[in-house]
């Protein structure tokens, strides 16, 4: 459902907006010669689109502030007219991206455009706004950007220029100082500290996953796998490439094309996947099915290409390959409800184990650009709703969000700083089925059509091990750390004796590295608290003497001398619980 207009949220969102046009306000003043794109909310904040005759500095975001300052202290109404297209054209008429979209308005029926006035400063926006200046709390101008116009490669690089807004100065500054948290977990920053990944320019947006990485993205997936074992999936594997024909059936090419990457083989037109349901179908189609074989659960930690803007790249957020952990189910249409409640129990124990604070479900109904009858669409978004509500679950929503084949059930985990992402999603979809003759023999004997359920764990595998390393600042826990152990032995006379206690841990599987530089031990263990090593472990003369080990821990500091039994099964009852 819609927020309700009084809520605090939504007078927070139309905050923001209304401050963003007062930043415009102020750009007008300071910079009379820009020409103006968009200006929304957005969640933490607002943005606004510029194109300004000379380059813009970070520096020059206090002046534009101060300049806000003194627009907001004037108490300026905000006011809301309606003018004819032929008069809002006038108005804008210096202004070549809003004549761009009052042409877009006048081709799609309006006969008005809704334009606001702050001070001297007018902008063709729908609104909602505050009625003065002096209602705008406490801001502050925070980044600069790129931003293509519409987001479009092909159209000119505009300068965004971020901020954020809050009612008073105590939560713009908890605010602040949890951006200024962030800066520190950033995971582009703590990825190359820790030698989890890299990026190049021979490969724009393409991430390169170092032994660490791979270290920690398969702890993860041994986790994910065995919970798919555990709820009964059967892997499969699909190719990258496949006949365009196929993303013509599927929908794909009317709804996706211009994120996809094509091919030619043999004069035959292919394309890379941007998604992995398609090849999956042709598994499902490869043989007959009964009413008996049915719900077939299939999962594909599947690489996907998506052609992402270069000015949308962001770490491992946004990149332009990665694995999806996919699942797909066929099911007998009276089996939907039940799989779907599966699902939903499965993500919420795989996110418990990373301890996030809490999940919102948000439910995404039909698109405006979509495939299938207005009947299947309200079946399915009963279904998915009927679902939640029988869990008593939370949720909330999300008008025209949902995938263009079908309504989706969305999960937002929060991490330790609040922050919200979306990962997990359910999609029920009874098109594609459809649209590729999909069958399976009921216990009459007659041909049937399954439904289809499209559903992530993690969603993108890069965008997970993103969101974990800032979760935990890199310190992950010892079951997901790339380097469970180090053993530091205090001259080189002791390698052997490293080395044998390495075998031995590696022997229960533990992932362990021996640091053999000619340091001094102090430097040793800085270095491997810097590398966010859990256990260190002191081998000296007299550790091999007594034939034990004198173990270090990062959280707790020294533990003291105990023998390499003790500390293996102490090890391995804290990856058995994953704290």
């Amino acid at each position: 459902m819609n927020k309700p207009s009084d809520s605090k949220e939504n007078q927070l969102d139309i905050m923001r907006h209304s401050t963003s046009h007062l930043m415009a306000a102020a750009i007008l003043e300071l910079y009379p010669k820009t020409k103006f794109a968009i200006g929304p909310s957005i969640e933490d904040g607002f943005y606004y689109d510029f194109d300004f005759l000379e380059p813009l500095l970070e520096r020059d975001l206090m002046k534009i502030e101060q300049k806000m300052r003194e627009l907001k202290n004037k108490k300026l109404d905000i006011k809301n007219k309606n003018y004819g297209i032929a008069n809002a054209m006038t108005i804008f008429k210096d202004q070549p991206y809003k004549v761009e979209l009052i042409k877009e308005l006048e081709k799609a029926g309006e006969k008005k455009v809704s334009i606001y006035e702050l001070g001297e400063f007018v902008d063709l926006c729908r609104g909602p706004h505050l009625k003065n200046t002096k209602e705008i709390g406490e801001f502050k101008l925070l980044s600069l950007a790129g931003a293509y116009w519409k987001g479009s490669e092909k159209n000119k690089m505009l300068t965004r220029i971020y901020g954020t807004v809050f009612p008073t100065k105590k939560h713009l500054d908890e605010y602040l100082n949890m951006l200024e948290e962030a800066k520190k977990r950033d995971h582009r920053k703590l990825g190359k500290e820790l030698d989890l990944f890299s990026f190049h320019d021979e490969a724009p947006g393409f991430p390169f996953w170092h032994p660490n990485g791979m270290a920690l993205r398969s702890a993860l997936m041994g986790l994910h796998d065995k919970l798919h074992k555990d709820y009964n999936y059967q892997l499969v594997s699909t190719p990258i490439i496949l006949a365009e024909e196929l993303w013509h059936r599927s929908g794909h090419w009317d709804n996706y094309k211009d994120k996809m990457y094509f091919t030619s083989i043999d004069d035959r037109p292919f394309a890379i996947k941007p998604m992995n349901c398609p090849g999956v179908i042709l598994i499902y189609k490869n043989r007959s099915w009964s009413y008996r074989d049915l719900p077939i659960r299939f999962a594909e930690n599947g690489e996907v290409h998506r052609h992402e803007p270069s000015g949308t790249l962001h770490g491992l957020f946004r990149v332009r390959a990665f694995r999806q952990d996919d699942a797909h189910i066929f099911a007998r249409e009276d089996q939907a409800e039940e799989e779907i409640t599966s699902i939903v129990e499965m993500i919420m124990e795989f996110y418990k184990t990373f301890d996030f604070k809490d999940v919102d479900i948000e439910l995404s109904t039909r698109p405006e650009k979509s495939i299938g009858s207005d009947e299947i669409w309200e079946k399915s978004e009963g279904v998915l709703q009927k679902v939640l509500k029988e869990m008593k679950l939370k949720f909330r929503i999300n008008e025209g969000d949902g995938a263009f084949y079908g309504p989706k059930i969305d999960f937002h985990i929060k991490d330790c700083l609040g922050r919200s992402w979306q990962c997990g999603t359910i999609q029920l979809d009874f098109s594609m089925p459809e649209r590729f003759n999909l069958e399976y023999t009921d216990n009459e004997g007659q041909k049937k059509q399954p439904v289809m359920i499209h559903r992530t764990v993690i969603g993108s595998i890069q965008r997970f091990v993103g969101i974990l390393i800032e979760h935990y600042a890199g310190q992950f826990p010892l079951w997901l750390s790339p380097v469970q152990v180090k053993i530091l032995p205090i001259n080189g006379s002791l390698a052997k004796y490293a080395n044998e206690i390495k075998n031995k841990l590696e022997e229960e599987n533990m992932r362990v590295e021996v640091d053999l530089r000619a340091e001094s031990l102090g430097k040793k263990i800085r270095d491997s608290e810097m590398e966010k090593v859990p256990y260190m472990i002191i081998v000296g003369d007299k550790e091999k003497k007594a034939k034990k080990i004198s173990v270090r821990s990062k959280v707790k500091g020294d533990l003291g001398s105990m023998s390499l039994k003790k500390f293996t099964e102490k090890l391995a009852e804290e990856i058995r619980k994953k704290k």
